[in-house]
């Protein structure tokens, strides 16, 4: 590493340069704040090795100029033991650490191996960071629909307020990351968007998994857990599929949300929560509530704001834009160049029905790309079922009135009013509302 040593008195400057350059570092010294900022400014710095103790200066104002001209700097504090507390108040400025003096060869080779550990593992978590940057899509909540832009609407409202907020959608329609956008936008954003899956465990690891436990709570406790709802501190706790939480648990969280507290599997503390909760289901929780499988009182609070997303077939004008965008990303990904899609491919993901949603597209256009050998996505290049069962398609096997009703059906779920939808379909609105009534 290449470490600046700051001490304003030339032996010890020798004596840690000679130590230091026999552990392979290159070392730069300088005996004075004013020297450290002057070298500082020429080159970085892995490490800072600095006696607090500086003639006619104060150390702590040298050690806040050094980490506000070089933050990456690991700032070693040497101090005398007789200054213990002026080091603890260095290390809460942001000092890396401290060392007594005189301090031996061996305390600063362990101090440095540390440092050695503390930026390799800063590095990693930088790469891993970078990393699912590339791989993770940007939340994008542009749409040309109507339906979607009232979701949009209420969600960018619901973002800036802690309401307890309801997403009600099938599966695969992007509650996850209406969830996020939302967290995103919110003043909660610099804390953690932490996510529990309900359905994924059994009924005691999902309690032990959303509030902790203590060591030795149950069979495999072998150390204290925290739990879900203490890493969400501060944040937001996104509770996917709520409709399948164990009624056992449903109590627990209804006290979370009631009153802000919770206990941890084994342990009988009060612990207080500041999250702010976000659920979603593909569940009709009405009627789960009316067959006793979720509890009313409960529905009550998760419903303070409900945002229902619409299936991808509902909101068929953002189709074309949402599969380029997946098209340019895993194309990206995937080291390959592609124009676009064939109208043949559009016109058959235009048809289709689209059952799995914004994920079942994401799925299609990964496979496409990879699969795709062309310039361009084409009917070939998309799965079996899209091309074979591109439902409703004109001129294809379907009778007059089942074009006609998914017609009206589409028009309706894009229109703002009903009156809207007849203007555009030519029908009167009384009609159209007994159409709809029967659909």
């Amino acid at each position: 590493m290449r470490i600046l040593v700051i001490d304003d008195e030339k032996n010890i400057r020798r004596t840690m340069a000679m130590a230091l350059e026999s552990m392979e570092h290159e070392v730069v010294c300088a005996s004075s704040g004013a020297e450290a900022f002057k070298e500082i400014r020429m080159a970085a710095f892995d490490a800072v090795f600095l006696d607090l103790k500086l003639h006619q200066e104060n150390g702590l104002e040298t050690l806040e100029g050094i980490l506000r001209m070089a933050p990456e700097a690991a700032v070693v504090i040497i101090t005398a033991f007789g200054s213990i507390e002026t080091a603890v108040e260095a290390m809460r400025l942001g000092a890396f650490d401290y060392l007594p003096k005189p301090c031996t060869p061996e305390q600063v080779r362990q101090l440095l191996a540390k440092v050695e550990k503390t930026k390799r593992l800063e590095s990693r978590v930088a790469a891993l960071e970078s990393q699912l940057s590339a791989e993770a899509q940007e939340i994008d909540l542009s749409t040309d629909s109507p339906l979607m832009q009232r979701v949009v609407d209420v969600t960018f409202k619901a973002a800036n307020s802690d309401a307890t907020v309801l997403l009600l959608g099938e599966s695969g329609t992007g509650k996850s990351v209406l969830a996020k956008a939302m967290h995103v936008r919110s003043p909660r954003r610099s804390a953690g968007f932490v996510t529990v899956s309900c359905p994924s465990l059994s009924r005691e690891l999902l309690e032990s998994e959303l509030f902790g436990h203590v060591k030795g709570a149950f069979t495999g406790a072998l150390l204290d857990t925290q739990g879900k709802v203490a890493a969400a501190e501060g944040g937001t706790l996104f509770l996917d599929e709520i409709g399948d939480l164990p009624l056992e648990i449903q109590a627990k969280l209804l006290r979370l949300l009631q009153e802000r507290e919770y206990e941890r599997v084994g342990e009988t503390r009060q612990r207080k929560a500041n999250v702010r909760v976000i659920s979603a289901t593909n569940r009709d929780l009405e009627l789960a509530v009316r067959d006793g499988r979720f509890r009313e009182d409960l529905f009550y609070r998760l419903n303070v704001i409900t945002i229902r997303l619409p299936p991808l077939r509902d909101r068929y004008q953002d189709l074309e834009r949402i599969a380029k965008r997946q098209l340019e990303f895993f194309a990206q990904r995937a080291g390959k160049q592609f124009k676009g899609f064939t109208p043949a491919a559009l016109d058959a993901m235009r048809s289709y029905q689209w059952p799995g949603n914004l994920r079942e597209l994401r799925n299609l256009i990964e496979r496409a790309v990879i699969l795709g050998n062309g310039d361009q996505i084409d009917v070939d290049d998309l799965t079996e079922i899209v091309q074979t069962r591109a439902e409703l398609r004109l001129g294809g096997k379907v009778t007059l009135e089942e074009i006609e009703n998914e017609h009206l059906r589409r028009v309706i779920s894009n229109s703002r009013t009903i009156d809207e939808a007849a203007s555009l379909l030519g029908v009167d609105p009384a009609t159209l509302y007994r159409r709809k009534k029967k659909l």
